[in-house]
C-alpha cells in the first residue's frame, strides 16, 4: 500500500491550493480515503473523507472548520483523491496527509506542507 501526497505550498489568506493523493497497492474503489492534517504543536485533525464508491456510491464528508471551503473528489481512473482548498485561512496551516484503513492497518502518506501566510 502506498499513498503519495502532493500539491502543498505557500499561499496567502484567501488563496487556493489543490492537494493530490495518489494511491496504489489496493482496490481503490473499495476503500474510504481520508485527509488528515497536523498543525505545529497540535495533534492530528480529521479534515475530509471520500467514501468508497464501490460500497456506497461514494460520498464526501467534511469537518466543520472546512465545510464550504474544501472539496474532496476522487478519480478511479487515476487512483487519486483530490482536496481542493479555497479561501484558505491562517488556521489551515498544517501538514496534510491522506490516510487509509486497510486490512486492520492504518496507512498514511508522507504528507505535504500547506502554509498560509501574508
Amino acid at each position: 500500500v502506498q499513498l503519495v501526497e502532493s500539491g502543498g505550498g505557500l499561499v496567502q489568506p484567501g488563496g487556493s491550493l489543490r492537494l493530490s493523493c495518489a494511491a496504489s497497492g489496493f482496490t481503490f474503489g473499495n476503500y474510504d480515503i481520508n485527509w488528515v492534517r497536523q498543525a505545529p504543536g497540535k495533534g492530528p485533525e480529521w479534515v475530509s473523507c471520500s467514501s468508497a464508491p464501490n460500497r456506497d456510491g461514494g460520498g464526501a464528508y467534511y469537518a466543520d472548520p472546512v465545510k464550504g471551503r474544501f472539496t474532496i473528489s476522487r478519480t478511479n481512473v487515476k487512483n487519486t483523491v483530490y482536496l481542493q482548498m479555497n479561501n484558505l485561512e491562517f488556521g489551515d496551516t498544517a501538514v496534510y496527509y491522506c490516510a487509509l484503513r486497510f486490512r486492520g492497518g492504518r496507512y498514511w502518506g508522507q504528507g505535504t506542507q500547506v502554509t498560509v501566510a501574508s
